[in-house]
């Protein structure tokens, strides 16, 4: 992995979003999915995992039989045919997911969701959905995590009958926040990260329709930089991260739009907890960050974990430049 390629692919993010946008109006990734099928199996690892696990949520939600499950678990489920297996994999290479699809049903078909045509993964399914993130030269899934909602959300739509035009449309709107984030950087970076990378660690929470940006933004903390970071769904802090507000120096990135933050009020107020708000507004935080359309919950999934990416990649480039100048190297 390359910190300063890295930040390159994060910088790209906006005209690779822009092109996704108009190949979303041009042609139905999912179209060759006939007839439908009557039950979904997301699986995949790390970043997949997260989006899969956001996208199953959201079409359980509409009514559709769907869920995610870690490739490498020995507990898939066997629904036999009429099933569709989506098989999640940026590189192609996941040993884990490749392992998994020779333990489903027979009558499940498999489509490849990945970004490199003719990888591993895709000699292994009936058909192959592309992420057209573009190559990811810092070696960190950024871009192909994008892109990889994006995708899953354009399946949810093709399962619901929905036009492509409204995903498009939103698709559209993250690029323009994105770009956003990026040209104001100096802005803001420099003290969310300051008040976010605290001696121990950073914590993240977001709403669980949203939960894989919490648990992105935590890898991506730890992937770059090597640092502590946990996340933790808005709902479910007051019950399992509470805790840790009382005896360290807790610091919390929360992603705005749950309805329960009181509970997150209710315990970070009293305590004078440091607390950064993304995407809306949270009485006490030390700092709220908005960025355009962040009104729009879509927008949010797939705009705020920008915002982690980039405090991890400079501080993955510092630590480096660092490591770099000490003495003896």
């Amino acid at each position: 992995m390359k910190p300063e390629e890295f930040l390159a692919d994060l910088t790209r993010k906006p005209e690779v979003l822009a092109a996704l946008a108009a190949s979303l109006r041009e042609a139905n990734p999912w179209r060759h999915l006939h007839p439908l099928p009557g039950r979904v199996v997301l699986l995949g690892m790390g970043s997949s995992a997260y989006a899969a696990g956001v996208a199953a949520r959201r079409m359980r939600a509409q009514g559709l039989l769907s869920v995610a499950e870690l490739a490498s678990s020995d507990l898939l489920p066997r629904w036999g045919g009429g099933t569709l297996a989506v098989a999640i994999s940026a590189t192609g290479g996941s040993r884990e997911t490749i392992d998994a699809l020779g333990r489903l049903d027979d009558g499940a078909t498999v489509t490849a969701l990945t970004n490199v045509p003719g990888s591993p993964i895709t000699r292994l399914a009936a058909s192959t959905v592309l992420m057209a993130a573009e190559p990811e030269l810092g070696g960190v899934a950024c871009r192909s995590f994008q892109h990889t909602l994006v995708m899953l959300l354009a399946l949810e739509d093709h399962l619901l009958g929905r036009p492509a035009e409204r995903l498009a449309a939103t698709v559209e709107k993250a690029a323009e926040a994105t770009a956003h984030l990026l040209a104001t950087e100096a802005d803001w970076r420099p003290v969310v990260a300051d008040l976010l990378l605290g001696p121990a660690g950073t914590h993240i929470a977001a709403p669980a329709r949203r939960l894989s940006s919490a648990q992105q933004s935590a890898l991506m903390l730890r992937e770059g930089p090597r640092r502590a970071a946990v996340a933790c769904e808005s709902g479910d802090w007051a019950h399992v991260d509470v805790y840790l507000t009382k005896n360290t120096d807790y610091r919390l990135l929360s992603y705005a739009g749950s309805s329960w933050d009181d509970g997150i009020l209710e315990w970070t107020l009293p305590r004078r907890t440091t607390v950064v708000s993304v995407g809306g507004d949270l009485e006490g935080a030390a700092y709220v960050l908005r960025y355009p359309h962040d009104d729009e919950d879509d927008v949010r999934l797939l705009t705020e974990t920008l915002v982690a990416e980039l405090v991890a990649a400079r501080a993955w480039i510092a630590a480096e430049a660092e490591a770099a100048s000490a003495p003896g190297r």
